[in-house]
């Protein structure tokens, strides 16, 4: 099988001739900068280059072609054309993370260093414009910087929590052509990162790519607002849904076949110990529009629909399924209910796992090489019986990462073929 052809196989349930592998499909299954680096100077031994940065929020790296055969990777990544803080992955320039590690980000990443020496990022690297990241001095990545004033309630507007979403333009459906016409040539499956059906995701509920963004955009006033403003919350999602409907239209007829996977929504539902949404909430202001899009999507497609959700999400598994999507991540195996015979057993007929291969809170930054090498085996034995697997780590690996551990984990890929 070629990468793509072993990626449809794992969809379908069927037994691929290896366990399908993505890292940097998508920017919750990718590699902090600093690993990246890390792993391309072991591997390559090229100490001169300078790894991408292509998701500055989080501050991943690219995995390139080099990379990808190296590392034996199978998916690559239709990601948006504009990042997260509002500026397009383009005219590279060099940048020093605070641990020294060299890197490259696109032009328009402006930073300025407060008075403690913190990095501040600013929406389309207008640096005129208030702040909306913030990087603590020897951090890895930004936090989003709230920028909303007191909520009068008279005034609350649903629009204004709408005004990011909009149809795409002539502009951006030109950069599509030419990007999948790119990914597709590496023989590669493509997960596409779908714009605008995310909802009520709170990474991006503060809008950091907005200069001055209105409406409801602290993250502890929107939970709040899905408890007590749920007319205010229906009515963003109803025209977001709409909108997102359009939009899947327009690149359902430009991808066609040529796309497996979409990512639809990262918002989580889970804690390490269990939900904080109940059932009924959950089935109340977020199943019905996930219904919608799912529905959408298999009626006009064979794409797959991938749903993000960290933490102690078993309870939800069976709405997931029934709301229609096809493909769950992280698979966070190490939080309550969450163990990886049980999810195989119980939902593995109707789910993908796409995650769960190597656990990034403990195992893989704190653990031996050999233990590392040992749960890789062992989820990869779970998983991957009768297909439905795709490995990567629970969620995305982290800069610090020893390097010795992530070559035990590839290690552990390819011994498993």
């Amino acid at each position: 099988m070629n990468s793509r052809e072993r990626l449809i196989a794992a969809l379908e349930h069927r037994q691929p001739d290896r366990v399908p592998v993505d890292f940097g499909g998508t920017a919750v299954t990718g590699m902090h900068v600093v690993a990246v680096t890390r792993l391309r100077q072991s591997l390559l031994g090229d100490k001169n280059h300078r790894v991408k940065v292509i998701e500055p929020y989080q501050m991943l790296g690219e995995i390139d072609d080099e990379m990808r055969a190296a590392l034996g990777i199978d998916v690559v990544g239709l990601i948006p054309r504009k990042t997260m803080f509002g500026f397009e992955n383009d005219g590279w320039k060099p940048f020093t993370l605070f641990d020294g590690t060299p890197c490259l980000v696109p032009v328009n990443f402006n930073v300025t260093t407060n008075a403690t020496g913190d990095y501040l990022i600013y929406p389309e690297g207008d640096t005129s414009a208030p702040p909306s990241g913030h990087m603590p001095k020897g951090a890895y990545f930004f936090d989003s910087i709230v920028r909303q004033p007191p909520v009068d309630e008279d005034k609350l507007n649903p629009t204004d929590n709408v005004e990011e979403f909009g149809l795409l333009d002539a502009e951006t459906l030109k950069w599509y052509e030419r990007r999948i016409s790119q990914l597709e040539a590496t023989g590669c499956g493509v997960i596409l990162t779908m714009p605008g059906t995310a909802f009520g995701d709170i990474a991006l509920v503060p809008a950091p790519w907005m200069k001055h963004p209105k409406g409801i955009r602290d993250i502890e006033e929107w939970y709040i607002s899905t408890a007590v403003r749920k007319d205010y919350v229906h009515a963003i999602f109803e025209k977001q849904c709409e909108i997102g409907l359009r939009n899947l239209e327009t690149l359902l007829k430009l991808f066609g076949d040529r796309v497996q996977a979409a990512f639809l929504t990262g918002t989580d539902f889970g804690t390490q110990r269990g939900l904080f949404i109940s059932k009924d909430a959950y089935r109340e202001m977020f199943k019905p529009y996930h219904v919608r899009i799912n529905q959408f999507i298999h009626q006009r497609s064979k794409w797959k629909t991938f749903i993000h959700t960290c933490g102690s999400v078993y309870d939800l598994l069976p709405e997931f399924v029934e709301a229609g999507f096809d493909i769950l991540n992280p698979v966070q195996c190490s939080a309550a209910c969450m163990d990886a015979r049980t999810l195989k057993k119980e939902f593995g007929r109707h789910l993908t796992f796409w995650g769960g291969g190597a656990n990034t809170q403990q195992t893989l930054p704190f653990g031996t090489p050999e233990e590392v090498y040992r749960e890789v085996r062992e989820r990869i034995e779970i998983f991957g019986d009768g297909g439905g697997f795709v490995f990567d780590a629970v969620h995305n690996v982290q800069g610090p990462t020893p390097v010795a551990n992530l070559l035990a984990m590839f290690k552990a890929i390819k011994d498993s073929r």
